[in-house]
């Protein structure tokens, strides 16, 4: 982590900033301190061997935990990201006594566009033991090494939308229509037409205007040919609606006071608006 901290602007004080941020986070909103009772019983269902038995770590009085990670298609883009959230694991795991632990077993919902959507791939996709495969450092890792080549391309495996641990929302820019798409995990579910491999669609949403990413579904009926969102698609608020819209996985989640959203950004955004 310290590696890969130096790569950021010396002007940002990760450690403090991360700590300021996430201590309210570990010990408020994740694992729910303000109720005794229920973080009592997540931590009793903890496994004994937690890097081999699936474990995911109930959301305090039911609430939905979305996380959405913006970011541009250079891999840069999600490094300070990456690192406020391999300090978040750390803690978590800490606080848990589960050193197994991972995000994705923190949160229900995982949103990303460009690198914020190769994260959110990487942090929810399903290992061979049902457990997430990559922890926050890993993942890290993936980006500082791809720094220098200036795009991301996703990891190598034929992992597809299905395989992830929970629900991943990354969206693209679809040029043979000419209209935004959203990759879903709740769509593929429902039929391979919308089931996509997760290489590609982290090179859909990372791509650039001019290099547009040829992809089909897995059953070969849907075509598309993607480019990155763009700073105008809104991450937070199109997993804050699906989640809304969704009761099938998320019955109890009437309004936004049963969500609990933890947004994250690179801040290009607000520098090319200044």
């Amino acid at each position: 982590m310290a590696a890969a901290a130096a790569l950021i602007d010396p002007s940002f004080d990760v450690d403090k900033l991360s700590y300021e941020i996430f201590s309210i986070l570990e010990s408020k909103f994740l694992f729910g301190y303000d109720e005794p009772k229920l973080f009592s019983s997540a931590a009793a269902s903890l496994p004994e061997t937690p890097t081999k038995t699936p474990a995911r770590c109930a959301a305090p009085a039911g609430r939905v935990r979305i996380l959405s990670i913006d970011g541009g298609g250079r891999a840069a883009d999600g490094i300070l990201a990456a690192v406020a959230l391999s300090r978040l694991e750390a803690s978590l795991r800490e606080r848990s006594g589960d050193p197994g632990s991972r995000i994705a077993d923190y949160f229900d919902v995982a949103a990303g566009s460009g690198a914020g959507g190769v994260l959110a791939a990487m942090l929810f996709a399903r290992g061979p033991d049902g457990r997430s495969m990559f922890s926050v450092e890993e993942a890290l890792g993936f980006l500082a090494r791809n720094l220098r080549r200036g795009a991301l391309s996703g990891e190598r495996r034929r992992a597809t939308l299905r395989d992830t641990v929970g629900p991943v929302l990354i969206p693209c820019y679809d040029l043979a229509t000419g209209a935004p798409f959203l990759f879903s995990r709740a769509d593929a579910v429902e039929g391979e037409g919308f089931d996509f491999r997760l290489r590609e669609v982290c090179a859909a949403t990372c791509a650039a205007a001019g290099a547009a990413v040829e992809m089909r579904s897995v059953d070969g009926r849907a075509r598309i040919a993607a480019v990155g969102p763009g700073w105008r698609w809104g991450t937070r608020a199109a997993a804050i609606t699906h989640v809304l819209n969704n009761k099938r996985e998320f019955p109890l989640a009437a309004g936004v006071e049963n969500l609990l959203v933890v947004s994250l950004g690179c801040g290009e955004a607000m520098r090319a608006q200044a």
